[in-house]
């Protein structure tokens, strides 16, 4: 099903048109500024970070600009005029309404904060690759200090919700109270924690062939056949290493990943892109129509994304690695693929052995490499710690040791160094905050999956014999060709009759372990 954008009743008219004009404009400014950071991630010389920081910044400045400027406030306002008489659900009531709510929220930051956010952002970022790199926090910190305080800044101008938290996670999931995530988060606990425990008393899966040595060349070449098997589609797609894998598009037709490889742990690299890749099917699925406009545009977080939250976002990545891609049936389908792929690291491990090998369950350091069943604690301790730095509780010479602390409550492992603790993931660098759309990401994956299995027989079926058009036809329906045209819960109410609900991930997650670990 087709959302059309100028279908319901009448012509679009002339004003309506200017202000569609006025939007793409700052939309193809994003653009610019996205295809910067793709390259500075992956093919920038290093010598280059402070310039392209400056540059991004002036994209990023003339977009807001643009969006703040008379011309844009004029076209809004004979645009509203112009479509009064639309029904209320008309998706135009709804471009007018992004547009004006961005002007609104952006009014409030100074222009001077976003480009020191920006400028600091290339260089933070390269002094935390190096930190990273020599595992010495101390290399990062000063720059991590200057970015909170901006954030700080950000919030107390934006001022919405009860804590300076909620302002910074406005962008990313609008409307996110920390209470809502304080429930969250505690229903999540309690429904893992038993399970956790059982595992620790049951033995482990054999998984020793996972760490044989294979090849980065075969790697790559392997995780873009499975990534182009559940639905990435390379005519409109690009695949790249790079340190951190990320995704990010340039309108529907042009979306790029990427992964990282380790040729002595072969699921680092195929499910980095299954994840990536579910990122980018999302994108690859928006409604043509909404190219360059409001709905496949951030206008308040300044950036050309068309999912509606972060979280929402992370739910097909998640969605497509986990449910799918971790899934027996895909290995059913797809082992002998693996085998032809790294016969002699594979030649001794049936399909069973490597199912539950990449489902095991087992405490890490890393984030991006914990199991399904360990990952949101990692998400909990790192919300915690977001929260404590926004509001001045937690010192930024203090992090490295509350980061310790947490992981050792939360995971019951020790930290062994800062490239393994605090200095993993990259977010901070770019002055962004709410992991927490991770864990919302996961819950939205399940309660999707469980909803489209209900509804549609062939979904399963499909599943079954390695066909995952089904699958990818209900979530572009109910999920990728909408955009940003409804807020999180909408588009959750729409395709599942209610919000979010972590009960059908807790299902989940009891149902695959109890399997894995025959409990």
């Amino acid at each position: 099903m087709k959302t059309r954008q100028y279908g319901e009743k009448g012509q679009t008219g002339m004003a309506y048109a200017q202000l569609m004009d006025v939007t793409g404009r700052i939309n193809d400014f994003l653009n610019a500024a996205n295809i910067l950071n793709w390259d500075s991630r992956t093919m920038m010389p290093r010598a280059g970070a402070e310039t392209r920081g400056q540059q991004v910044a002036t994209l990023s400045v003339a977009a807001r600009d643009l969006l703040c400027s008379d011309e844009t406030r004029r076209a809004l306002e004979s645009a509203e005029a112009e479509i009064s008489g639309l029904p209320e659900g008309d998706v135009r009531h709804t471009m007018a309404q992004h547009v004006r709510e961005a002007i609104e929220y952006h009014e409030r930051i100074p222009t001077s904060v976003l480009r020191r956010k920006e400028e600091l952002a290339g260089v933070a970022h390269d002094l935390w690759a190096d930190a990273r790199a020599a595992s010495d926090f101390s290399i990062f910190a000063p720059a991590l200090e200057k970015m909170i305080e901006i954030n700080r800044e950000m919030a107390a101008a934006i001022g919405i919700g009860s804590h300076p938290y909620e302002s910074l996670l406005h962008k990313l999931e609008p409307g996110t109270r920390i209470e809502d995530l304080d429930v969250l988060f505690g229903r999540l606990r309690d429904g893992m924690l038993p399970l956790v425990r059982a595992i620790g008393e049951a033995e482990q899966p054999r998984s020793d062939f996972l760490y044989r040595h294979y090849p980065a060349k075969d790697q790559l070449a392997f995780a873009l056949k499975m990534a182009k098997r559940i639905g990435f589609d390379t005519d409109r797609g690009r695949y790249d290493t790079t340190v951190h894998p990320f995704e990010v598009s340039f309108t529907r037709n042009d979306v790029r990943i990427t992964t990282r490889v380790s040729e002595n742990y072969m699921p680092m690299c195929l499910f980095g892109a299954l994840h990536e890749a579910g990122h980018a099917m999302y994108e690859q699925g928006v409604d043509p129509a909404y190219t360059r406009t409001p709905l496949a545009t951030d206008l308040i977080g300044l950036y050309a994304v068309g999912g509606v939250s972060y979280g929402a976002h992370e739910s097909q990545s998640r969605l497509w690695e986990n449910q799918v891609g971790r899934s027996r049936e895909f290995w059913a389908n797809h082992f002998g693929e693996a085998r032809d792929a790294f016969g002699d690291q594979l030649a001794d491990v049936s399909e069973d052995e490597f199912f539950r090998a990449i489902n095991r369950s087992m405490p890490s350091l890393i984030r991006v490499e914990a199991d399904e069943l360990t990952y949101d604690f990692h998400i909990m301790l790192r919300t915690d710690i977001e929260r404590q730095m926004t509001d001045g509780s937690l010192a930024v010479k203090d992090l490295p040791e509350a980061w310790n602390a947490k992981v050792k409550e939360y995971l019951c492992i020790d930290v062994t160094d800062d490239a393994n603790g605090v200095l993993q993931d990259v977010h901070w660098s770019g002055g962004q905050v709410g992991f927490c759309n991770y864990t919302i990401g996961n819950v939205m994956a399940a309660q999707l999956f469980d909803t489209a299995r209900a509804e549609n027989p062939a979904i399963q079926q499909g599943l079954d014999k390695a066909d995952y058009k089904p699958l990818q036809n209900w979530l572009n329906e109910k999920v990728c060709q909408h955009g940003r045209r409804y807020s999180r819960d909408e588009l959750l109410i729409n395709a599942t009759g209610r919000a979010l609900d972590p009960e059908p991930y807790l299902t989940y997650l009891t149902g695959k372990y109890s399997e894995v670990y025959g409990l």
